[in-house]
């Protein structure tokens, strides 16, 4: 019985065994990732637009524009 057993009453773990379980974990983590992909694929649909089409345009408050004197719930989140 190594020392290291005797003190935490199991096996000491290698850094090549860690190695391994970070591969497993990410393989998982890809093969989850790829379904959950493969799904919202399935419900996406393409947008096209023309031209003369009306949308909206978002603004970004974090562009450095400024509004004085507006509370910030009152402001203009699209155009």
């Amino acid at each position: 019985m190594a020392p290291y057993e005797a003190l935490y009453g199991r096996k000491c773990q290698t850094p090549l065994e860690t190695k391994e379980k970070v591969k497993v974990i990410r393989d998982s983590l890809k093969a989850v990732s790829d379904q959950q992909k493969s799904y919202a694929d399935l419900k996406r649909k393409d947008i096209e637009f023309q031209i003369g089409d009306k949308v909206f345009l978002k603004v970004s408050p974090w562009k450095k524009i400024l509004w004085f004197g507006q509370k910030r719930n009152l402001i203009l989140r699209f155009i």
